[in-house]
């Protein structure tokens, strides 16, 4: 069972929510339970960017949990989402969206979906959870605070990672400049001969996974991993991946196929077009039993340390921003301004952001039932 929230006496109470994402519609739902009148804004369809989450099957969270482990997985975040992530856990955003009727199930890299394999139904079902509790949802922009606090006790920000900063302007509140994160990254190499070309277990420095070449440079979980980590980097910045831990000792692999032409060894370890890219300028033809020192250890340093130079982000490609709200601004156990009483900010639009695999759908739902509870306790 999730969290048991309290039972608001304050009928009278009422909370103006900014951003109808994955934050703003829980914080909502969890308001509605408990008695308080919400009003949603958002000048977009509610719920609309949960749709292509977990290329949309809406990766709703990460089996991880130990929260200290789970925050581990945040470059920006870790130690504020100790407090939050023991208020409401991985346990209880699955119990939380069963009570809803959401069965989930785990996959076997820990990432947890829902059993309909659908961001489409998920979002109806919140949707129509929010409707029964009686919503009022108004589809516009807002363009100042002051209006909402004359009309309402409390005011929530959950703009997501793009938007909503303007508004708080008049209260000289710091925020990190967002950058893309969980992006593709543009590179000095062409790449176009291999676009569309996928890399298993590759390893880049101490961190292993997946990569994809394509039009612009590369892309893939990795990648994602590493814009990620790097996100405030100066560019452009170097990587050096190893496109094949796997194959140790290329070496032995000479030796045991003397007759065998070098493409073809090469083959059986990466994609026929990598091969062609790292064999350039050279006689693809040659036998393994002429290849001397030297060239054996031209090919070795093209494949365990293929350099690229990366020149940017993807532009619109980022799954998160990194940067927001800098949260010595905010209180971890309520998510409250500590500059602004009564007013509230969560999701995405404070500085965190977590890697792939559901993290940042977890500090969605998670901040969310930290700010719903802190207003009711008031409230009540």
């Amino acid at each position: 069972m999730e969290p048991e929230l309290k039972k608001s006496r304050g009928k009278n109470k009422t909370v103006a929510i900014i951003g109808a994402g994955a934050s703003g519609c829980i914080c909502t739902y969890h308001l509605l339970k408990a008695g308080v009148s919400v009003t949603l804004y958002d000048k977009n369809l509610p719920l609309r960017t949960l749709l292509p989450t977990g290329g949309g099957r809406c990766n709703l969270a990460h089996a991880e949990y130990d929260f200290k482990e789970l925050a581990k997985n945040y470059p920006r975040g870790e130690k504020f989402l100790y407090s939050v992530f023991s208020q409401f856990s991985t346990f209880d955003t699955i119990s939380m969206f069963e009570e809803m009727g959401i069965k989930t199930y785990v996959q076997e890299d820990d990432r947890i979906f829902p059993e309909s394999n659908s961001a489409k139904d998920v979002q109806e079902v919140i949707l129509r959870q929010l409707r029964k509790l009686g919503v009022n949802f108004i589809q516009g922009k807002i363009n100042d605070l002051s209006d909402l606090f004359e009309k309402y006790d409390y005011v929530i920000i959950a703009t997501g990672g793009h938007s909503g900063y303007e508004l708080l302007e008049p209260y000289d509140i710091k925020i990190v400049e967002p950058h893309p994160s969980l992006v593709g990254l543009n590179t000095e190499e062409d790449f176009k001969d291999l676009s569309g070309t996928a890399l298993k277990g590759v390893k880049i420095n101490d961190l292993e996974g997946d990569i994809l070449f394509t039009h612009f440079g590369v892309s893939g979980p990795l990648i994602y991993k590493i814009s990620s980590l790097k996100a405030f980097d100066e560019m452009p910045y170097d990587l050096t991946i190893d496109l094949c831990p796997e194959m140790s000792n290329l070496q032995e692999n000479l030796n045991s196929n003397p007759h065998k032409e070098i493409k073809n060894i090469l083959t059986e370890f990466l994609p026929q077009k990598v091969v062609q890219y790292i064999l350039k300028d050279m006689d693809k033809t040659l036998k393994a039993h002429q290849i001397n020192g030297k060239t054996r250890d031209f090919i070795t340093e093209r494949i365990h340390n293929f350099k690229i130079t990366v020149t940017g982000t993807n532009k619109g490609e980022e799954t998160v921003t990194a940067g927001g709200i800098d949260l010595d601004e905010i209180n971890p156990k309520t998510m409250e301004v500590k500059k602004v009483p009564n007013l509230y900010c969560i999701g995405e639009i404070l500085n965190i952001d977590g890697f792939c695999g559901g993290f940042n759908l977890q500090n969605a739902w998670s901040t969310a039932f930290v700010c719903a509870n802190s207003i009711i306790s008031q409230a009540k």
